[in-house]
């Protein structure tokens, strides 16, 4: 089969659209589809162009700003020296890592283990409880990477390994006599951990608010925490603190990041609505210094770390005494509750007319709780 094609002119002007069998009326619309393509492009340049003019001129307003916050913070920021720059500090050697540390009262005495906040705090408003030290040894040390201890580095901040740390304490101060833990907040936790870890090392332990037992427990505690850390207060408190960060120059690579971190931490605590202090009071705890990287790693800790708490908890048999703030509804008295129960031996008593750090807020309402527990 001839497929024939119809006839065509072999002279057709390629300009007159007419001769392929297009109508005038289809150049014309034809006609206004290029017009109107060539207003787009040109509109779309323009609003290209005023969007980069707007951007460009956000850029130089911020960067303006910045150096003006810049200047503006500008000054002398004091942060302390730490063990390894400061040799007259008090201070002992854990498993190759240098921590500030100090004892009050009779070294035969029985042994009672101060362990701080944090991760990233130190014992310096725990110092109240040297007044154990007319019937106890008692031990202050900051925890690697805190305080006026070493910084070490992120990988060497886990729960296991403070255990160890924790440890290698109890040897050198009573390595032939169970002692006492006495920790608060994260210090608490740690040490219901090592209970886990060590019963046989530890005769009785006194817990001042932990925070959480579990990952569970964790993932509420940072919900709860999350409005204390927003607002536009928050916010402008959070970037002065980094803009005067960057005017510290020591006294050692981490004082910067220490600085800031010290200061949003101030910031979180005394949010008017965090209960960690008393209403119409502030959360004026003092510090040595914070370490920005226990902090900071603490926050990204697994929950089968955390479960290591819950687990010392459930398998100690010895006596626990917990404490809680009368003025702390977030972990107060109904989250001490609980944890009480994971214990065998476990009570509850209640600090009045405190916050969160009860030892600093109200010694002489702490501190005799305490010396009963301990039998005194």
């Amino acid at each position: 089969m001839t497929i024939t094609s119809k006839p065509h002119s072999q002279h057709a002007d390629p300009s007159n659209l007419s001769a392929y069998g297009v109508s005038q009326s289809v150049r014309k619309r034809t006609k206004v589809k290029v017009g109107h393509s060539t207003y787009t492009r040109e509109t779309s340049s323009r609003i290209f162009r005023t969007v980069l003019a707007i951007v460009g001129g956000l850029t130089l307003t911020l960067l303006a700003a910045a150096l003006g916050l810049f200047f503006a913070t500008s000054g002398t920021y004091e942060v302390a020296a730490t063990v390894v720059d400061d040799a007259s500090l008090p201070q002992i050697e854990i498993n190759g890592v240098r921590l500030h540390a100090e004892t009050h009262g009779d070294p035969s005495h029985p042994v009672i283990i101060v362990l701080h906040g944090g991760p990233g705090g130190d014992y310096r408003s725990q110092l109240a409880a040297t007044s154990l030290a007319d019937t106890h040894f008692v031990v202050f040390y900051d925890q690697r990477g805190a305080g006026l201890s070493e910084r070490v580095p992120a990988e060497e901040l886990t729960v296991p390994l403070y255990m160890e740390e924790l440890d290698g304490v109890i040897e050198k101060y009573s390595p032939d006599r169970p002692v006492t833990l006495l920790g608060h907040s994260w210090g608490a936790m740690l040490a219901t951990a090592y209970l886990g870890e060590a019963p046989e090392k530890v005769a009785r332990a006194v817990l001042l608010e932990p925070g959480f037992f579990t990952g569970d427990e964790m993932q509420d505690w940072m919900a709860e925490a999350r409005p204390y850390m927003s607002g536009l207060d928050f916010y402008r408190d959070a970037a002065v603190a980094a803009f005067q960060s960057l005017h510290v120059s020591g006294p050692d690579s981490s004082a910067g990041q220490d600085y800031m971190m010290s200061e949003i931490i101030h910031a979180f605590t005394n949010h008017p609505e965090n209960p960690y202090h008393c209403p119409g009071q502030d959360f004026d705890a003092p510090a040595w210094r914070f370490g920005a990287t226990a902090s900071q790693t603490a926050g990204k800790t697994g929950a089968a770390e955390i479960d290591l708490i819950a687990k010392g908890a459930g398998s100690y048999t010895g006596p626990v005494l917990l404490l809680a703030s009368a003025c702390n509804d977030w972990i107060g008295e109904d989250a001490q509750r609980i944890h009480r129960d994971y214990f065998r031996d476990g009570e509850l008593k209640i600090v009045p007319n405190a916050g969160h750090d009860m030892i600093w807020d109200n010694p002489d309402e702490t501190l005799p709780l305490i010396r009963a527990f301990l039998g005194e």
